[in-house]
């Protein structure tokens, strides 16, 4: 069953990311929205593992906060709207944001 995983916390404040990754599975999706963009960094520990997801695994970062934030993304991530955001809720079976 996919499932979209949203996340909004920074990564370098608690652990959720960590947990997140622990928990996709191989057509899993995970959005990165608010401070959850900076595990995005070039260099980090954070980018790092996200690199090393699956490529089953679908990443996105919501345009809005990555362009607030003045980010350049790696290739690999999708970098979406809000139309398209909402899409995606409905393309995924679940959707776990992590609060």
């Amino acid at each position: 069953m996919s499932t979209l995983h949203i996340l909004a916390h920074s990564p370098f404040a608690d652990s959720r990311l960590a947990s997140c990754l622990r928990l996709l599975s191989g057509d899993d999706g995970l959005l990165l929205c608010g401070d959850a963009v900076y595990a995005l960094q070039h260099g980090t520990r954070m980018s790092q593992a996200l690199e090393l997801m699956p490529a089953s695994i679908s990443l996105y970062a919501l345009q809005e906060d990555v362009q607030a934030r003045a980010m350049e993304l790696p290739e690999r991530v999708q970098c979406i709207d809000y139309p398209q955001f909402v899409a995606l809720t409905l393309h995924y079976v679940k959707v776990n944001s992590w609060l």
